[in-house]
């Protein structure tokens, strides 16, 4: 890896972070008359706490990882545009994905004014590392990379991840969204071992949290420091803070959730390669299938006609005919399969 030093924006590097009341008061008080608050108590008429640091301490013991090793965001959306505005100088930098996969990475580098260099997958969804490493040069900072992938559903060979981290000398993101439908280890255990890599997950998928906006961001405590420099002060609000901290004390919930999503995956996966127009089934190890039909845009249609709304892939790369299909509930999945089999589908 190059020093991190040269891979952060100098702006950047020098940046002096906005320094907000409850940043500069460490300790215990009684009267709060720093922050300009309405004083009459509401639940919620006191700033969040900017570090949201008994949250991470929670997150911590579940994640196993240290707290200084955290960063929140709102979604995984907020740590994407981050890396963007951290490392990657706009008009003059670059950085490499793989493609097919989630779309906010090539919509953050728009934004940004930052090339996006897209690497197809395989014909199996693998990765091409050679060409991910062949198209990187000296402006590429970063490289996307997203296991199990969305919309493929497949996680990415771990000895084809790992030598892109050993050979790329800027930063790799490994987006883990969907890691807890998959039967792969996480790759935070591996934190200390490359400086380089930061690691996306989110409250979004398993935990069932998706309207309360919490993305986490996994990296070196030198990495974790340049995201609190940049991100806005209290970027997760109270609210949030409070309603994540309560589900994390439910584990045993969420994991009896993944157990029953996991069950569904398999049986609707079957039900769905029974019917004629279906062409295959794609392995996943995600909360969803990614299903090629013999015309995906008719099938689409027919669906919404129906009131039942899937995610039409057809016009991704290597995803013509596909569609996505997130597991539902046994009564959701059940429908979905009657209209399968139905002559209007």
């Amino acid at each position: 890896m190059r020093d991190l030093e040269q891979l952060v924006r100098k702006n950047i590097w020098n940046l002096k972070p906005y320094s907000c009341a409850r940043d500069e008061f460490k300790g215990e008080a009684s009267v709060f008359l720093d922050a300009n608050e309405n004083p009459f108590y509401s639940g919620y008429n006191r700033y969040p706490d900017p570090r949201q640091l008994a949250l991470k301490a929670k997150i911590s013991k579940i994640k196993n990882i240290g707290a200084e090793h955290i960063m929140l965001g709102n979604g995984s959306d907020e740590p994407i545009d981050l890396v963007y505005r951290i490392f990657c100088e706009p008009g003059i930098d670059n950085v490499v994905a793989m493609e097919p996969t989630y779309g906010m990475y090539g919509v953050c580098a728009d934004i940004n004014n930052v090339e996006y260099r897209r690497i197809p997958l395989n014909a199996d969804y693998s990765l091409n590392v050679k060409a991910m490493l062949d198209a990187a040069d000296s402006h590429t900072k970063v490289m996307w990379l997203c296991s199990p992938n969305n919309p493929t559903g497949n996680l990415m060979n771990r000895n084809d991840l790992r030598t892109i981290l050993k050979s790329f000398d800027g930063i790799v993101v490994i987006d883990e969204a969907y890691i807890d439908f998959s039967s792969e280890t996480s790759w935070l255990t591996e934190i200390d071992t490359y400086s380089n890599l930061i690691i996306l997950q989110t409250f979004s998928k398993a935990w069932g949290m998706a309207g309360a906006r919490c993305g986490m961001a996994f990296a070196s405590t030198q990495i974790i420091e340049l995201f609190n420099k940049v991100k806005y002060p209290y970027n997760i609000n109270s609210l949030t803070q409070n309603i994540i901290s309560e589900r994390i004390d439910k584990v045993a919930e969420k994991e009896n959730q993944v157990s029953i999503i996991l069950e569904e995956r398999s049986r609707l996966a079957a039900e769905l390669a029974q019917s004629p127009i279906v062409e295959c089934v794609y392995p996943s190890d995600a909360n969803f299938l990614l299903v090629k039909v013999a015309d995906a845009d008719k099938t689409y249609k027919a669906l919404v006609e129906k009131g039942t709304i899937v995610r039409n892939r057809n016009t991704v790369k290597l995803c013509g005919n596909c569609l996505r299909i997130t597991i539902g509930t046994k009564e959701e999945n059940e429908i979905l399969v009657k209209e399968f089999r139905s002559e209007g589908v």
